[in-house]
This record gives structure tokens, C-alpha cells and sequence, in this order.
């Protein structure tokens, strides 16, 4: 055989050999388990969803009591995570050797990253499914929380406390899940049990703050919080029903392509929905009031003549119980039943006796603020609730957006009132931080006044007083997803939902 020819033929074995090898190792490969990194394996166990919560269209999920109790729940102490700071704030000066003043950048760092989440994080409900979603947000909070627990720099705590709230906005996106999954006939009263979380959350964060740092030191609380933000994502991994996405994305790419498009999308919406701008400048009005009153408070009642512990400030959170069972009751049997504006107009005024009886009489007896914290938090939580109701009916489709909206007037009026009633409690005391609160309330008793519940304007009475629930010639209708395609062509409804897709039926419980 010529050299040639037996060079070729080995050749020829040799690449077969190698071939063989290749494949046997490409089989064996195959056979071997993938290795993913942590990241890849987190992420994973974050998006699976168990059998009893996936969505299957043919039986919609229904609203049971206890899954509007577990959002309660997780929205109770994830929002506590902005408040733990208030009773302390005096105790967190001395420990990081800053000024009374300096401590109280905290609770306003605090409000304004709770604020910057709602405006950039929460549109993006109405694009990804809210189960997975909500799942991550919880997850980096409680474990950029450890920071918060450890560190010893003042600089530090506030850039973390920042971090931390801008992704604590979980709550925001678990309501206008209930208000796609609630039947209409029990929304008010499912967003009422959920909105008394909140406020719970708000009073809970107050007392257990000041019972901690009065007994063990303030920084347990925060490891007590970090141990429930993680009790909270095993509960909602385990419950949380996988609702569809109202306008789902294919791909990264498209998200990113409509994300802008979504921001824009809620500065046009004040725009298109009178009663959505109401509620907001109303909203930030009364928020405001709330925050300047139990920042300022921790001053009061630290100093002369009170001079309370942290553990008797905390106790002033058990004076919001009242209103924890006053919501659910109010809604079931006043606010079903009457147009959203009787009870937002009940709760201011609520509001302003017990501002105005709170601000002049909290020096002299320590009734006042007992009032104050009494009517504040019963007049907060009905108007909020109804304000809800009102607006989560003007576009079904993007309630994500529409409480992006108005949760972001709410937290910029805190963040106005903790700004505001520090520097004026600084330089004149509780009057003066007080009298601020009573012209901020007056002005939203105003913004009420200026529409009416019937009118379909921006301003004015047209269609009468009547509260009651009933059907009128002048109001407009209120536009389900079902109905899209039977509004009228080039109404303002009509033209926000042409671009969005059908939104999957909801459980009528």
C-alpha cells in the first residue's frame, strides 16, 4: 500500500477515534448535573410557584379571607420598616453623636426612597407578574437590612435606610392586586382589611421600637425586623397566588422598550381622570399632616414637661387599635354604600378636630396628643380607603399605575411634613409645627369641596349632593375590562385601554 494512501487510512481512524471520544464525552457531559451559580439557583426558587398558586383561567382564584389577611400581614410589617426609627430618633442621635435635628434626616431619607420605589418600581406591576416580582423585592430588603443592624457610621445608616425603603414598596403592589382579585361588591371592605395593616404597621413599628430600645437597645429592633421580612417571603412564596400580568411582556427588550412609555404614562393619567387629581392633591395634604405629627411628637414628649422614656413613647401606638377595628366595620357598612367622597369628607374633619385640639392643648395636657393620635389615624385610614375605591375604578387595567399616582403625592406630602414640621418644631416649637398641620388640612377640606361626587368635571356640584350609591345621568360610567369594546370611540377610557391587552377574568367569591 503506498505510504500515501496508508497516511489517509490512519488519518481517517484517528479522527474517527477522536469523534467517538468527543461523543461518549458529550453524552457523559449531558448525564452530569448542571452546575448554575447562586445567583441562577436564588432566582429560580424565587420564580417557582407552587401548584395551589398558579393561575389557571378556567378556575380564577378566589378571594378568600385569609389571603386578604396575608396581605394585611405582609403589608403591615414590611411599611413598619419606615417607622421603627420615629420613637428613637433621640436614642439614634446619641448613639452616632449627631444633633436632634441631624437624627430626624432618618425617618425623611426614609419616605423620600419609599417615594423614589413607587414612582420607578411599582408602574412595573402592570407589565410583570406581581407574584415573582414582589418576591424579589422582599428578598433584597431583608438582606440589605443586615447593614442597617451592624453598621456604626451615621453616613451609612441613612444611605442604607434609603437603599432599603426604595424597595419596600411591596404593599403598594399587593393592593391593586386586591383590587383585581376582590369582587366589586366586597372591594371597599378588602382594601379596608389591608389598609388597617398598613396603619397597624405603622403603630406596631412605633411600639415595638420603644419597648425594645427601652429594655435590650435599639438595634435588636432591626434584627427583630429582619427576621420577619423574611418570615413574610416564606408565607407569600408559599400563598401568594401567581396572578397574570394585566399587559404582559414577551422579553426583556420589550419591558425595556415600554418602561419609559409607563412612566410617562402616569403623568398623563391625572390628566385624563378628574377625580384621580383630587385624590392626590388631597392625598398629599393630609399625609403631610400625619408625618410632622409623630416626627415632631417623639420631641414633645421627650423633653419638658413630659419627659417620657422610648418605651412610654412607643406605648402612644396602641391609641391607633381603635382605628385598626374602625376601618373594616366603616367600610362594610357606610363606605359600600356611599360614593367615595362622603367618607373622604367625614375623615377630614375627623382629622381636623383632633389636629386642631391636639396642637393647642399638647403642652398644656397630655390629652391632646392622646386625641390628636386618635382622630388622626381614624381619619387617615377613611379616607385613604375611600380614596382607593375611587380611583382603582378609573383604569382596571393599569391600577398600578394609578396607585403609583397617588401613593406618590401621599409620600411626598410626608416627606414635606417631616421636612416641614422638624424645621418649624426647631426653630418654634409644637404650636408652630402644629398650626402648619391645621392649614394643610384646611386646604384639603378645600380640595373636597371643590367636586362634587357626581360631577364629571374638575370643578363643580352638577348632578346634586346626594352620597348615596345610585345610578346618575351626569356620572360616568365606570369601565370594567370586559366592557372595553363597548366604549363609546374617542372617549378618554376608550383610548387609554386600545393598547391593552384583555385583562384575565377575575374570581367573583
Amino acid at each position: 500500500m503506498p505510504d500515501g494512501v496508508a497516511g489517509q487510512n490512519c488519518s481517517g481512524r484517528v479522527q474517527q477515534v477522536c469523534s467517538e471520544k468527543n461523543k461518549a464525552t458529550q453524552e457523559d457531559d449531558l448525564l452530569k448535573p448542571v452546575k448554575r451559580s447562586l445567583k441562577s439557583r436564588l432566582f429560580s426558587l424565587l420564580c417557582h410557584v407552587p401548584s395551589r398558586c398558579r393561575y389557571d383561567p378556567n378556575q380564577p382564584f378566589e378571594f378568600s379571607i385569609g389571603l386578604n389577611l396575608l396581605f394585611a400581614f405582609g403589608g403591615c410589617f414590611t411599611v413598619a420598616n419606615l417607622y421603627y426609627n420615629h420613637p428613637i430618633l433621640n436614642l439614634l442621635a446619641r448613639d452616632f453623636g449627631v444633633t436632634e435635628y441631624q437624627s430626624s434626616y432618618v425617618p425623611t431619607l426614609a419616605q423620600a426612597g419609599y417615594a423614589g420605589g413607587l414612582l420607578f418600581l411599582c408602574p412595573l406591576g402592570d407589565l410583570l407578574r406581581r407574584r415573582p416580582f414582589v418576591l424579589l423585592l422582599v428578598w433584597f430588603t431583608a438582606t440589605v437590612w443586615i447593614g442597617l443592624c451592624v453598621t456604626t457610621s451615621f453616613s451609612v445608616f441613612c444611605a442604607l435606610s434609603l437603599l432599603t425603603s426604595l424597595s419596600t414598596v411591596t404593599p403598594q403592589l399587593m393592593l391593586p392586586l386586591v383590587g383585581d382579585l376582590a369582587p366589586a361588591h366586597r372591594r371597599a371592605a378588602a382594601l379596608s382589611i389591608v389598609v388597617s395593616g398598613l396603619l397597624l404597621g405603622l403603630l406596631v413599628a412605633r411600639l415595638l421600637s420603644g419597648v425594645v430600645a427601652q429594655y435590650v437597645g435599639w438595634r435588636y429592633i432591626y434584627w427583630i425586623s429582619f427576621a420577619l421580612q423574611y418570615l413574610i417571603l416564606i408565607l407569600l412564596w408559599l400563598f401568594m397566588p401567581d396572578y397574570p400580568s394585566t399587559n404582559p411582556v414577551n422579553s426583556w427588550v420589550e419591558l425595556l422598550q415600554k418602561y419609559p412609555g409607563l412612566l410617562f404614562d402616569i403623568i398623563r393619567m391625572p390628566f385624563r381622570h378628574p377625580v384621580l387629581v383630587q385624590a392626590c392633591l388631597f392625598g398629599f395634604l393630609t399625609s403631610s399632616t400625619f408625618n410632622s405629627f409623630w416626627t415632631t411628637l417623639t420631641f414633645l414628649l421627650s423633653s419638658p414637661p413630659y419627659n417620657y422614656t422610648s418605651l412610654a413613647i412607643g406605648l402612644f401606638a396602641l391609641i391607633g387599635i381603635v382605628s385598626m377595628t374602625w376601618g373594616p366595620f366603616f367600610a362594610r357598612t357606610v363606605m359600600d354604600k356611599h360614593h367615595p367622597l362622603f367618607s373622604v369628607l367625614l375623615g377630614t374633619m375627623i382629622n381636623l378636630v383632633g389636629i386642631v385640639v391636639g396642637t393647642y392643648t399638647g403642652k398644656i395636657s397630655i390629652a391632646g396628643p392622646v386625641i390628636q393620635a386618635l382622630f388622626v389615624d381614624i381619619g387617615l385610614q377613611t379616607s385613604q380607603t375611600a380614596n382607593r375605591t375611587a380611583i382603582y375604578q378609573v383604569e382596571p387595567k393599569g391600577r398600578n399605575r394609578v396607585n403609583t399616582a397617588f401613593m406618590v403625592s401621599i409620600f411626598g406630602g410626608q416627606l414635606m411634613g417631616t421636612a416641614v414640621g422638624n424645621r418649624l418644631y426647631d426653630r418654634g416649637g409644637w404650636i408652630a409645627s402644629g398650626s402648619a398641620n391645621v392649614g394643610f388640612i384646611c386646604a384639603a377640606l378645600l380640595v373636597c369641596l371643590l367636586r362634587g361626587p357626581h360631577e364629571p368635571g374638575w370643578v363643580g356640584w352638577s348632578g346634586g349632593w346626594n352620597m348615596r350609591k345610585e345610578s346618575h345621568p351626569l356620572e360616568p360610567k365606570v369601565t370594567e375590562p370586559d366592557d372595553v369594546e363597548k366604549q363609546a370611540e374617542g372617549s378618554p377610557e376608550a383610548e387609554s385601554e386600545k393598547n391593552s391587552r384583555e385583562m384575565p377574568t377575575r374570581a367573583e367569591a
